[in-house]
């Protein structure tokens, strides 16, 4: 029951004052409630949908690894709608199971308007996407330089009707590849710490120095191990660039020249045949590695390591202080290692495209960008995360950040497509025995080219 505020005596007028002011603050209520977003705002009746692919999650949710609980993605929904007040955003979250087909699907049908797009090389010359140079252009609020080195050119991709590469994607997940280490076995063999570059000559000493019986514990331990199996392509190539060599060139099919059967390339297999006697078994099934990043560990280096699989689970762990990271074999001008993570684009069928840009940049402020690094351990793309006192709580990101400025680009052609299977097939037949390296390295080399000479 309300308390009566008003004696017999007052007057009508006052009343009614009162009266529609309070049914005016009512209406205003339920309508922030209900949409969390002003519906006469600058932005009034203007919504789009966004496409987002991993571990993200409507509502908070238990992290799997920390333990922790995690905020949900409607923490960016209601920041982006405050500040674009009467607009709305929808999500579409999936898994990264057949994303690539599902995102296909959605695109062409027509689904939603912005799209998180590892694989924007492939969707940007069916005119699918936005330019988005022109909207950078005439954007004073925007600038790429917020981005880390090379974020913005590995993202670059072929349109439907030009040979030049183009903006279509922003960087919005980060992630890189390098070289991960155990402190304590290197401690206990007395062998001195990876270099912050190492060369293929260097980690193949040390790999030889700390394979065999553990001189504190007694335990067997192995100098290293790398994946056989579905990385083995991307370790290969990546041995290459710390030849000075590559995987080929070009970026359009009718350019492309595979480089599979050059001298860089059967130096690096002929290397990964040699560390294979200093690994432990089962690495072309991807097994030998179960106490990574427990208290009994037992590898010394692990090649191809990427940050979702080192950083979180390591401070997890408590093992931070216990891990280095190094960089991935480089050239002589200091490139290489594999160019990954996510980008966001902007459908080219948007039927609100300026918001849809205003999303893109809501997604690369810090705001978003401290939200998938602190909440869900994701890589932020932008340099401003090395200032964040989260991340300086972490200080292994800081070699990640790095090996992010310096892979070797444009992002490869081939990476999600045929010319890597085929590749990746054959270093398992040198491995296992099947094929020399030199028959396997051309076996790789005339399966890809008739590929391309087919697609």
């Amino acid at each position: 029951m309300k308390k009566r505020l008003f004696s017999k005596t007052a007057t009508f007028a006052f009343v009614l004052t009162l009266l529609i002011g309070t049914v005016l603050a009512g209406c205003s209520s339920k309508s922030e409630g209900s949409s969390g977003s002003d519906k006469d705002g600058e932005w009034a009746g203007q919504q789009i949908t966004v496409m987002m692919i991993g571990d993200f999650a409507m509502e908070d949710k238990t992290d799997p690894i920390t333990g922790e609980s995690a905020k949900g993605v409607k923490v960016l929904k209601e920041e982006f709608e405050k500040q674009h007040p009467g607009a709305t955003v929808k999500f579409v979250l999936m898994p990264w199971e057949g994303y690539t087909e599902k995102t296909q699907a959605m695109i062409t049908s027509g689904e939603a308007d912005v799209y998180q797009m590892p694989g924007v090389a492939d969707f940007a010359p069916q005119g699918v996407l936005e330019p988005l140079q022109p909207w950078i252009d005439k954007d004073p609020d925007f600038n790429l330089d917020i981005f880390i080195d090379n974020q913005v050119e590995g993202w670059k991709a072929l349109g439907s009707d030009s040979k030049e590469l183009a903006i279509f994607g922003l960087p919005f997940l980060g992630d890189a590849r390098f070289i991960s280490y155990d402190k304590q076995l290197f401690d206990e063999w007395g062998v001195e710490y990876l270099s912050e570059y190492p060369t293929m000559e260097e980690v193949a000493e040390k790999t030889k120095q700390m394979t065999g019986k553990n001189p504190v514990t007694g335990e067997q331990n192995y100098g290293i191990w790398f994946r056989g199996d579905w990385s083995s392509a991307f370790t290969l190539v990546d041995l290459a660039e710390g030849q000075n060599g590559q995987w080929g060139t070009g970026f359009a099919w009718d350019e492309v020249k595979f480089s599979y059967n050059s001298n860089e390339m059967l130096n690096g297999l002929n290397w990964l045949l040699d560390m294979q006697n200093y690994a432990p078994k089962g690495i072309v099934s991807n097994q030998g590695n179960e106490k990574w990043l427990t208290k009994d560990n037992n590898i010394a280096i692990m090649l191809n390591q990427g940050p979702g699989d080192t950083v979180k689970p390591a401070y997890a762990q408590g093992l931070g202080d216990r891990i280095g990271i190094s960089q991935e074999f480089k050239n002589d001008d200091g490139q290489g290692g594999l160019f990954a993570g996510s980008p966001i684009t902007i459908a080219k069928d948007s039927k609100n495209k300026e918001l849809a840009w205003e999303w893109l940049k809501f997604a690369t402020s810090d705001f978003a960008q401290k939200y998938v690094y602190e909440e869900l351990g994701l890589v932020p793309s932008v340099k401003s995360a090395t200032e964040w006192k989260s991340v300086k709580e972490q200080p292994l990101m800081f070699p990640v950040f790095e090996a992010m400025s310096t892979p070797t680009t444009p992002r490869y052609p081939w990476g999600s497509s045929q010319p890597r299977y085929i590749l990746t097939s054959e270093i398992e037949a040198a491995l296992t025995g099947k094929r020399s390296p030199e028959a396997a390295l051309e076996k790789a080399q005339k399966e890809s080219t008739e590929w391309v000479k087919n697609r």
